[in-house]
């Protein structure tokens, strides 16, 4: 495993950790969001840093897990987080807003509020896995950050619980934000890599070979190479038995029920991540080819072979049906 893989893989362990331990506020888990709270609402960044926010807010806060191993400067950034007591129990209906500096005392930025995401589908998408999972991740909130310079960012976050305003400490303690000549991972815009994708076919009826989740998935009728180039094509990487995030098998379950939804001129492609599905054989090849160190991840490709959209971490169905769009078109 590459230095940076064990680090990937230490702050996507601390966010399985905080969801592994049971209890907690998700046991009657809510498709209501909680509204989208405005900037006036939380203290403005100022010149301050990031422990100069913290001064005065309540102590005992919640622990903010991010669900993503790297952002990229000079753009807009989806920086998708979960939200856990310090009973590690889910917490789905703060209001809630991100900081971010410079790790080792730099200015802060923000506050950049944040929405909520559920990640709920009907029973029959469902798997085995996340059915039996009572700390499945039900749900995701998302902040849009604007960084301007590469480096390694410390984040903060500040959360609205009982009328209070409480610090949320970052389970990761740096996030790296590179620059665009770094990040080699397919971006919009950019022809997506060519890559074979085992199929029902290969796998000789055995599609646990190829597949993780109970029941597979039904997203290997089609070689990626074989579709790339002549219609839209979602390529999720992802693994429901393995994910170190335990965030894997609600975004496949997600594309289950996405897929059968009135998406008959799109190819639908599910992923594994590790050879033989066996975490101490490494990534498998087509991860390497994407340079992803981390799972899961999502690239909707247009038909033309171009990338049209990529999300890391956790996503709602209503983010993989505006990636499909980027895609289509529509």
């Amino acid at each position: 495993m590459s230095s940076r893989r064990a680090l990937t893989a230490a702050a996507l362990l601390a966010c399985a950790l905080v969801t592994a331990c049971g209890g907690g506020d998700d046991d009657d888990p809510t498709d209501t969001p909680p509204p989208v709270p405005k900037p006036s609402q939380f203290p403005q960044a100022g010149d301050k840093t990031l422990a100069q926010l913290r001064t005065g807010l309540g102590r005992g806060g919640p622990v903010l897990a991010p669900s993503v191993s790297q952002l990229v400067a000079g753009q807009r950034n989806r920086f998708g987080f979960g939200l856990f007591t310090r009973e590690r129990g889910q917490i789905a209906d703060a209001q809630v807003a991100v900081y971010v500096a410079k790790a080792g005392g730099g200015e802060a930025q923000g506050p950049f509020v944040a929405r909520w995401e559920s990640l709920e589908v009907e029973p029959e998408y469902q798997s085995r896995q996340t059915a039996a999972d009572p700390n499945a991740a039900k749900s995701v909130y998302v902040a849009e950050l604007p960084l301007g310079e590469p480096g390694r960012y410390e984040v903060l976050g500040i959360a609205k619980l009982d009328e209070r305003l409480v610090a949320a400490t970052s389970a990761s303690p740096a996030i790296p934000v590179l620059s665009r000549s770094e990040d080699q991972i397919p971006r919009p815009g950019e022809a997506a890599p060519r890559i074979h994708t085992p199929t029902e076919a290969d796998a000789g009826g055995d599609l646990s070979s190829i597949d993780t989740r109970l029941p597979p998935a039904d997203m290997h009728a089609n070689d990626f190479a074989d579709v790339l180039g002549k219609k839209p094509i979602v390529l999720l990487f992802a693994t429901p038995q393995l994910c170190q995030s335990r965030v894997c098998g609600p975004v496949v379950d997600i594309a289950e029920q996405v897929r059968s939804d009135d998406y008959d001129g799109v190819e639908f492609i599910h992923m594994e991540v590790f050879n033989d599905n066996q975490v101490e054989k490494g990534i498998r090849p087509q991860l390497v080819a994407y340079g992803l160190q981390s799972e899961p991840w999502l690239f909707t490709v247009d038909r033309n072979g171009r990338v049209a959209a990529r999300l890391e971490g956790a996503f709602s169905e209503r983010e993989m049906r505006a990636a499909i769009e980027k895609a289509t078109g529509g």
